[in-house]
C-alpha cells in the first residue's frame, strides 16, 4: 500500500471519530460505545500502516539488492568510471554540438532516437578516445562505442584465462580474430587493433559494407595493416563434408540439423510461456542465407577467436519496436528468418566442422531465452567448454555466449606453492614390544637404504636427512638399492656441508624427521622441511607419505 493510501485511512479514522462525537442525541452509553470502536478500528488501522511500511521498506531493499548485483560496464572499458561527457564532446567537436541538449535538472542529453545525434557521438568518440577516423552512410547500423568495448573485453578474458589452451601458430601471442558480418561500422576489428593490437579478418557479403568497412580501415593506417576485409559470396547455402572447408560442399538439407527438436524444446522451456507472445511464427525457421564460418575460412586458417553481432530480429517491424533507440541498420544486418536463434545456430554448425580452427567461437545474444536453449546445444554437439556473460550499457542488456571444442588446459600448481614445511601422522595400535628408538632407527634404516645421509640423535629421538633428487627417486620407486653407494655419499655430504652454511644445492632435499610418544600405543610421527627453497621441496610431501605406508606396515597391528 502507498504512503497516499495509508494517509488517506488515518484521515478516514479522523473523521469517523469527529462524526460520532458530533452525535449530540446519542446516550453517554452509545457514545462510549462508538468510542471503543474507534478506538479498536484507530489500532487496527496503525498495526496494518506499520506492516504495510515494513513490506514497502523490505521491497525497496530488494529492489536495491537487485540494482546492486546487476552486471556492470566491464572493469577495463574506457567508460566504466568515466561515461561520455557530452557537454564536454560539444564543446570540443562543434559537429556534435547540435545534437546536445539539457534537462531540466541540467544534464547534456541527446536524442536517441536520432540517428544523426547517435552516429555523430559514436564518430566522435572513437575520434577523440580511440583516435580512429570514422563514418557510416545513412541506414546503416550505427553500433554504440561502450557496448562494443564490452565484449572485445570480454573476448580478452576468455583469451587469457588459459582455461583452453593456446594453439594457434600465428607466432608469439599475436591473436587473430574473425569477425562475423563486421558491416560498413567495422567496429570490432576497429576497436581490437586500437586497443589490443589484434589482427582481424571481417567479414560481409553486401558492397556497401565492404566498401565502407574498408574505407573505415584505409582512414586509419596506423591498423590498416591489422585488418582484412573478406567478401561472403552469396551464393545457395551449402556445408562441407568432412575434411575439407571449401571443397566438396553438399547441400545442408541433411547435414547437422540442430533446429530439428527447437520447437518441442521451446515447449517444455519453463520461461516459454511467457515469451511465446514474443516470438515470431518462424521462430523456428532454419538458417538460409549466405555462409557464416564455413566456405569463408581459408584452408589451413587458425584463428583465437570469431565474435558476432548476429541479426537479432526476424522482420524489421519487430527491430522497430524499441521506441527509444534509433541506431539505424539495413535488413541483411537486422534480421534473417529464424532471427538470432537460427543464425547462431548455424554458427554452432559450422564450428562442429571447423572445431579446432578457432580457439574460441563467440556470438552476442539479444534474448536471455534463447541463451538457455543454445547452450544446451553446445553440449549436446560435444563442446568442451561453454560460458556466458551479461553485458550492461545504460538500459540495454546483451547476453555473450562463447564455447570451444579444445580439451581444457590442465592446471599443474607449482611445488613451490602447494609444498607444506610441517608435515606429521599417527602411528597408533602398536606392538608393546616396539618403542619410539625402534621407529627412529625404522625411519633411518628407510632413507639410508636409498643413499640418503643420515644423522640419528637418540636424545632427542630425531634424524635428520639430507638427500639428492636421485634417491629421491629411488624412495618413491621402493628402490632399495643404492644408486651408486660412493658417489651418493660424497654428494650427500658435500650437500651436508653447504646446508651447514644456509646454501643448500638446488637439487637436494634436508628435513627432519621427530617422533613423539604421545599414549601407549601410539607415536607421533613430524617431518620438517629445512630448506623450502629448494627445487625438489614439492617432493617432500610424496616422500613423507611412503614413509608413513613404511612404518604403518611394519608397526602398527592390522584390524
Amino acid at each position: 500500500m502507498k504512503n497516499s493510501e495509508l494517509d488517506k485511512l488515518d484521515e478516514q479514522v479522523k473523521d469517523f471519530n469527529d462524526a460520532i462525537l458530533r452525535e449530540d442525541d446519542d446516550s453517554d452509553s452509545d457514545i462510549e460505545g462508538h468510542k471503543l470502536m474507534v478506538g479498536l478500528f484507530s489500532s487496527w488501522a496503525k498495526s496494518h500502516r506499520a506492516k504495510c511500511e515494513m513490506l514497502t521498506n523490505k521491497n525497496k531493499k530488494k529492489k536495491r539488492k537487485r540494482r546492486e548485483e546487476r552486471p556492470t560496464t566491464h572493469p577495463r572499458n574506457k567508460y566504466s568510471e568515466n561515461p561520455p561527457d557530452f557537454a564536454h564532446l560539444a564543446s570540443l567537436y562543434p559537429s556534435f554540438k547540435p545534437f546536445v541538449f539539457f534537462s531540466r535538472h541540467g544534464r547534456p542529453r541527446i536524442d536517441w532516437t536520432d540517428f544523426n545525434a547517435t552516429r555523430e557521438l559514436t564518430r566522435v568518440l572513437l575520434l577523440h578516445d580511440h583516435r580512429l577516423n570514422w563514418w557510416i552512410p545513412d541506414g546503416q547500423l550505427c553500433p554504440t562505442v561502450p557496448n562494443r568495448s564490452n565484449y572485445i573485453h570480454w573476448i580478452e578474458d576468455l583469451l587469457s584465462s588459459d582455461i583452453i589452451v593456446k594453439t594457434t601458430s600465428n607466432g608469439g601471442d599475436k591473436v587473430r580474430g574473425f569477425d562475423i558480418g563486421t558491416g560498413a561500422n567495422c567496429i570490432y576489428p576497429l576497436l581490437g587493433a586500437s586497443l589490443l593490437g589484434w589482427s582481424f579478418v571481417g567479414s560481409d557479403v553486401t558492397d556497401v559494407a565492404l566498401e565502407w568497412a574498408e574505407k573505415n580501415v584505409r582512414d586509419n593506417p596506423h591498423i590498416s595493416e591489422l585488418i582484412e576485409i573478406r567478401r561472403v559470396e552469396n551464393g545457395k547455402e551449402t556445408l562441407p563434408l568432412e575434411g575439407s572447408h571449401n571443397e566438396m560442399l553438399i547441400s545442408t538439407a541433411s547435414k547437422i540439423d540442430l533446429t530439428e527438436n527447437m520447437g518441442r524444446e521451446t515447449a517444455l522451456s519453463p520461461s516459454s510461456s511467457s515469451n511465446s507472445s514474443n516470438l515470431h511464427p518462424n521462430a523456428n525457421k532454419r538458417y538460409c542465407g549466405p555462409p557464416i564460418l564455413l566456405g569463408v575460412v581459408r584452408e589451413g586458417e587458425e584463428f583465437d577467436f570469431c565474435m558476432c553481432n548476429p541479426p537479432f530480429f526476424e522482420t524489421m517491424e519487430e527491430a522497430g519496436l524499441n521506441p527509444k533507440t534509433s541506431c539505424g541498420g539495413t535488413p541483411m544486418e537486422m534480421i534473417c528468418p529464424g532471427g538470432e536463434r537460427a543464425f547462431i545456430t548455424r554458427i554452432i554448425e559450422d564450428s562442429v566442422t571447423l572445431k579446432h580452427t578457432f580457439r574460441w567461437y563467440t556470438s552476442m545474444v539479444g534474448r536471455k531465452f534463447n541463451l538457455k536453449i543454445l547452450t544446451s546445444k553446445l553440449w549436446e554437439v560435444g563442446a568442451t567448454m561453454v560460458k556466458t556473460t551479461e553485458f550492461v550499457q545504460g538500459q540495454t542488456c546483451r547476453w555473450g555466449l562463447a564455447w570451444s571444442f579444445l580439451p581444457p588446459a590442465k592446471k599443474i600448481a607449482s611445488s613451490h606453492v602447494a609444498v607444506k614445511n610441517n608435515l606429521s601422522f599417527m602411528l597408533e595400535g602398536l606392538d608393546r614390544k616396539f618403542s619410539a628408538i625402534n621407529v627412529l632407527q625404522s625411519v633411518e634404516s628407510f632413507f639410508c637404504s636409498s643413499g640418503a645421509l643420515c644423522n640419528l640423535n637418540t636424545s632427542s629421538f630425531t634424524v635428520d636427512v639430507t638427500t639428492t633428487k636421485d634417491h629421491l627417486d629411488a624412495v618413491l620407486k621402493s628402490e632399495s638399492q643404492h644408486c651408486g653407494r660412493v658417489a651418493s655419499c660424497e654428494d650427500v655430504q658435500e650437500a651436508t656441508i653447504s646446508s651447514s652454511c644456509l646454501n643448500l644445492p638446488p637439487n637436494n632435499l634436508s628435513f627432519r624427521v621427530s617422533v613423539f610418544q604421545q599414549i601407549p600405543g601410539t607415536l607421533l610421527v613430524k617431518g620438517s622441511l629445512q630448506h623450502r627453497e629448494s627445487q625438489v621441496s614439492g617432493s617432500f610431501s610424496s616422500i613423507f607419505q611412503r614413509l608413513e605406508e613404511d612404518l604403518k606396515q611394519k608397526f602398527c597391528r592390522r584390524k
